[in-house]
């Protein structure tokens, strides 16, 4: 394989892929494409994500990392009407497709589509939700998460779905490690879904 999800310009040929997303009672009539991740489906995780959780309510600044054709950003600009989603992806395919799946589910002016050094140094984000590339490699991601997570708001919480076997247990006990509060908030189809806050945080 030449190029991965994850590649800044997808070199292969374009091909637009219809997907129906059902997740938290809301259906969206959503478009991926070829070299872009989970194309033409809602992938096993981020289903297992949505399933095992509730979405966001009120105001808010949400962060979609790793946006991908923007499942998750979209999912929860429809589900929480009041709040302002960040969308942040190194594939400037996927984030065409995002911006245009905003506009798809009413919710363009509500999407704000970033590479992450594009991304205001000064927002924080009261919850930032996830399903991360892994397959980037552990440094890679660790990195990744390194440099996200301390931008939660006080009292923020990231949300995230790892593979079992893509080290999700490891990657739980590494986040305790880097001082993080991390819980298993479910575990379902080989996949876990994490809650991660700060270890200063008071217990919610």
């Amino acid at each position: 394989m030449s190029e991965h999800y994850f590649s800044a310009r997808p070199s292969s040929e374009l091909t637009l892929l219809p997907v129906t997303v059902r997740a938290w009672g809301h259906q969206l009539q959503l478009v991926s494409a070829s070299g872009v991740f989970a194309a033409g489906r809602l992938d096993a995780g981020t289903a297992v994500l949505f399933r095992a959780t509730e979405p966001p309510t009120g105001r808010g600044t949400l962060l979609d990392l790793g946006c991908g054709y923007g499942v998750i950003a979209c999912t929860l600009a429809v589900s929480s009407p009041d709040a302002t989603v960040w969308a942040v992806e190194v594939n400037e395919r996927a984030l065409q497709l995002v911006a245009d799946n905003g506009r798809r589910v009413g919710a363009a002016e509500r999407i704000r589509v970033a590479k992450p050094d594009d991304v205001p140094d000064e927002l924080s984000f009261d919850q930032i939700w996830s399903n991360p590339p892994i397959r980037i490699g552990k440094a890679a991601l660790h990195a990744l998460l390194r440099r996200w997570l301390p931008r939660l708001a006080p009292g923020g919480r990231a949300v995230m779905v790892v593979g079992r076997n893509l080290g999700a247990d490891s990657l739980q006990r590494w986040l305790v490690d880097e001082g993080w509060t991390c819980d298993r908030l479910a575990s379902a189809k080989g996949f876990r879904v994490l809650e991660v806050r700060s270890a200063a945080d008071p217990a919610t």
